[in-house]
């Protein structure tokens, strides 16, 4: 397909291939049909690996949402920008009404291809954050970051977004406060009934400042918790809150709807969308069409459902003549969540497959190791498969070639993958790779054979069992992990599963790795060093941050679909 000249930015923008990038949230690499799964139905993700190419070595930049999309974003190590890591125990955005984010100096991949005169969407899920100072500064919205268009959740999709599901956001501290805000009221009235008894004598100067204690917290425990589906579960046009808090019902197909006419409007132009979906994160959708149609419960009916809008989309660039001029791309962030399961609802989160490990858990594959799927009719030869490392950072540099962009850059930890993919190389560019869990380096793989080396695990709980059941998500600190002297050394060629450490008994190469490894780690280290952005104060809510339909704090409104 050929286009017009048209001159934006200072760019030309002719003959340039168009992007659509589809990442789902929480998907297992066992999850999909053509990673090996044979009793959940992905026939359209499945239809997209036959027709072009396959990366069965596919990483995550880590295990969980914010810092793993940030490092794709930008096609740099989340911890380079700051933006997502520190040493609390929290690693992810927690409320829209945070100032933690993409720092707004970060460059990312739509930035690149905005310059280079395309039009770019981003429709989905972000969770890297909206205000800094104010309400309505917009620092790390996706507006800001490279995309001319934006529709969808600003933070992202979670239980407290559907009642009775549960609370995700510091549930051990909402329920720290409700109990403290409980016993200050029981002392508060027993001394009003004591007073009033008359068994002893008790002042105002008691009981007032109790009674304001009592009132102050309860608002610190109700407004930001008991108040979050207002808060964080709305949805975005541009600038705009256009429903809040949002009806769950609808949204898979609004925002299908949405990236759907993305496409529609700009066919005349080169045009990047990232749809970024709200499947499969818990809660768990429960659209009439695909409910009891698995054989995996619930979380089955949702994959099914993911796989059903990625036909369409699918269907939408062939229906308009765009498929030999568009890359398209399929990834999850992360891997699947073990931990989450119920009696209700049986398994709620996702399959890894062989790997170890899931969601949150460093440097263990199955939490890091992702589907990738690449589809280029006429440029990538169908059916192809790649073996060798590659890393979601990679898509960064490879959209840059492909824009035609030869401006510098910063600093980049992700390769361009064209020849990869083309077959035009046989290795990969990336001769180690670094997994972290929070700030912590947890692992490193070496891509001669391939190796890795962890430093530290995760402690799962109870003992015996293959996650964090204990805690709901594994952690990178104190007790919760075990730092080993030396330390642990996998062959992943041979034992895909972590299952066999290697000694210098079983590997004549072990003194080696780990020499090459550790001087691998220092030579990273040396170039690492920013402001974090995930620091107490800038993930807990502030009121002023707030975005808001409506006059705050009494924010309400609905999406007019007419």
């Amino acid at each position: 397909m050929f286009y017009s000249e048209v001159s934006l930015v200072g760019a030309s923008v002719s003959n340039k291939p168009n992007f659509v990038l589809m990442m789902v949230d929480d998907l297992g690499i066992g999850d999909v049909g053509c990673y090996g799964n044979d009793t959940i139905r992905t026939p359209n993700i499945d239809r997209l690996a036959s027709e072009g190419v396959k990366l069965t070595q596919h990483i995550a930049a880590a295990p969980l949402c914010t810092p793993s999309r940030a490092a794709f974003m930008t096609g740099r190590y989340a911890l380079r920008s700051g933006s997502v890591l520190s040493k609390t125990t929290r690693h992810v955005l927690l409320f829209v009404g945070g100032s933690g984010g993409l720092p707004p100096g970060e460059t990312t991949f739509a930035k690149r291809l905005q310059q280079q005169g395309y039009a770019t969407g981003l429709v989905g899920k972000w969770h890297l954050g909206v205000n800094c100072e104010h309400r309505g500064d917009h620092c790390h919205h996706p507006n800001q970051h490279g995309f001319s268009y934006f529709y969808g959740l600003p933070f992202t999709f979670f239980n407290d977004c559907v009642p009775g599901q549960g609370s995700d956001v510091l549930a051990d501290l909402q329920q720290t406060l409700q109990n403290l805000t409980m016993m200050l009221g029981v002392g508060f009235v027993t001394l009003v009934c004591v007073r009033l008894c008359g068994l002893f004598e008790v002042g105002p100067w008691l009981l007032v400042p109790l009674f304001f204690l009592c009132i102050l917290a309860t608002a610190v425990w109700y407004v930001p918790f008991m108040l979050l589906p207002t808060w964080n579960c709305i949805i975005m046009r541009n600038r705009e809150v256009i429903e809040q808090p949002m009806t769950v019902e609808t949204l898979p197909q609004r925002l299908l709807g949405e990236a759907q006419n993305f496409i529609k409007r700009n066919a005349d132009q080169p045009f990047l969308l990232f749809f970024s979906l709200a499947h499969v994160h818990t809660p768990l959708f429960k659209t009439p069409a695909f409910a009891g149609k698995s054989r995996h419960g619930r979380y089955g009916d949702t994959v099914e459902e993911m796989d059903w809008i990625i036909g369409k989309l699918t269907e939408t660039v062939d229906s308009l003549g765009l498929a030999n001029n568009t890359l398209m791309y399929f990834t999850s962030d992360h891997g699947g969540h073990l931990e989450d399961s119920s009696l209700a609802t049986g398994q709620k989160g996702g399959w890894n497959g062989i790997y170890k490990g899931g969601k949150a858990m460093g440097g263990w594959e199955g939490g890091i190791r992702v589907p990738g799927i690449f589809r280029w009719p006429g440029r990538l030869a169908a059916g192809s498969v790649v073996d060798e490392p590659t890393s979601l950072m990679d898509l960064y540099p490879t959209l840059k070639y492909l824009a035609k962009d030869t401006q510098p850059d910063r600093q980049l930890d992700g390769y361009n993958l064209m020849p990869l993919l083309e077959g035009k190389v046989g290795r990969s560019e990336h001769e180690f790779m670094f997994h972290y869990c929070g700030v912590y380096l947890n692992a490193v793989r070496w891509r001669d054979s391939v190796f890795k080396v962890h430093f530290f695990t995760p402690n799962f709980s109870p003992p015996g069992a293959g996650g964090c059941y204990d805690t709901g998500v594994c952690l990178c600190h104190g007790e919760h992990v075990t730092h080993h002297t030396p330390p642990l050394v996998y062959d992943l060629f041979r034992d895909p599963s972590e299952s066999r450490p290697l000694t210098p008994d079983t590997e004549p190469r072990y003194a080696e790795i780990l020499e090459q490894t550790a001087k691998a780690v220092e030579r990273h280290k040396s170039t690492l060093g920013v402001e974090g952005q995930m620091t107490w104060n800038k993930i807990l809510w502030r009121p002023w941050l707030q975005p808001c339909c409506g006059t705050f704090p009494f924010c309400g409104c609905k999406e007019d679909t007419t």
